[in-house]
């Protein structure tokens, strides 16, 4: 089992190896990749190197230089909310960001001065006496509660976006890399965990258990990223460029809000904008002549719904009436949806199902 898992983990190093190579040496997907994916692959291809090292025995039994690889350890919370937050909102590389990296560079700055640097004899008093391995368990436990902190902070960052895009966008952008991304990221946390406590309360054996796990995690994130950046390089942009504009703060009196409701209602009846697949709540707002966050205030003082919730209840009476005519003998109820603008299958019968109680098939039943 441990030779399956070593050769798992030099697997993992060369797939780090390769994505750094292509983010090097092409020109197309430097220009696509994002800054902070390179930072986290960097870190992961650091953080396997060590482990790689200590394998291949090319330093033989030597911890001092190969320890150099656990600053990964520190960078890699942070790559992990910078990527998430610049992927989701477009937001590109800032030199301000570098500040998420200072523990990092402490934490060498300490390695070197407390490991590094101190003859062999002095290490091995601190051995001897248990101060070092004190020390190696304090440091670990900073280590992990900085990255589960940067953890939570990506988790909290993607729930905001998942709600931003029911408040801007009509339709379904999917957004399942970043679920899974996520959710592997946080399945690292577990054997690292694991490891410390384990650590901590004096059980060794189940301790050089676990450790492996730690770096067979790591791989199977490199894998994972390899695996979307060669086929869908796509998903690591999902916000339309359109949302990240600023708009001014709504001054509409209740008087204006009334009459803009009424407006509102003509312009969805007349002009039928809701069957556009793709459409935004700043296109909405161009064609009533307010700006997005009055509109947004007008939906939600006025109709209660967000703008996802609106567009997708004219979309559903769209749909019942498309199901009358002669055309809805030629359609599935889904052809029947498309044609109401709607361009996800789940979110048809997820919007169909919260307005009307029922499923659509049930509906048209009774």
């Amino acid at each position: 089992m441990e030779k399956v898992l070593n050769q798992l983990v030099y697997f993992g190093f060369l797939q780090a190896v390769f994505l750094i190579c292509i983010f090097l040496f092409s020109s197309k997907m430097r220009r696509m990749v994002n800054p902070y994916l390179g930072i986290l692959v960097v870190a992961l291809f650091i953080g396997l190197s060590g482990r790689v090292i200590y394998l291949s025995g090319l330093l033989g039994q030597s911890y001092r230089i190969v320890s150099i690889s656990e600053i990964a350890t520190l960078c890699f919370g942070a790559s992990v909310f910078l990527f998430t937050r610049s992927a989701l909102y477009r937001k590109a590389f800032s030199r301000k960001d570098l500040v998420h990296y200072l523990p990092a560079v402490c934490y060498f700055a300490i390695l070197t001065l407390y490991y590094l640097l101190p003859s062999s004899e002095v290490i091995n008093a601190r051995i001897k006496s248990g101060e070092f391995g004190r020390a190696v368990l304090l440091f670990a436990g900073i280590g992990l509660s900085f990255n589960i902190y940067y953890y939570v902070r990506s988790i909290l960052e993607f729930r905001r976006f998942q709600a931003f895009l029911k408040q801007e966008v009509s339709y379904s952008i999917p957004t399942q890399f970043f679920s899974y991304f996520l959710l592997s990221v946080g399945l690292c946390f577990l054997p690292w965990l694991a490891v410390w406590i384990l650590n901590l309360t004096g059980f060794d054996k189940l301790e050089r258990i676990f450790r492996p796990y730690i770096w067979i995690t790591l791989a199977f994130i490199i894998f994972f990223i390899a695996w979307y950046s060669i086929l869908a390089p796509e998903v690591f942009k999902l916000a339309p460029a359109e949302l990240v504009k600023k708009y001014a703060q709504s001054k509409l009196s209740r008087q204006d809000l009334d009459r803009l409701k009424a407006q509102l209602e003509q312009l969805m009846e007349d002009r039928k904008p809701f069957l556009n697949k793709k459409l935004l709540k700043n296109e909405l707002a161009d064609m009533l002549g307010i700006s997005n966050p009055e509109l947004a205030r007008l939906l939600n003082e006025r109709i209660g719904m967000n703008f996802f919730e609106y567009i997708n209840y004219h979309r559903i009476m769209e749909f019942v009436e498309l199901a009358k005519t002669e055309q809805a003998k030629e359609l599935t109820f889904f052809g029947l949806a498309q044609e109401a603008g709607f361009n996800s299958k789940s979110t048809f019968n997820k919007s169909f199902k919260k307005l009307m109680g029922t499923s659509p098939s049930n509906y048209f039943k009774t």
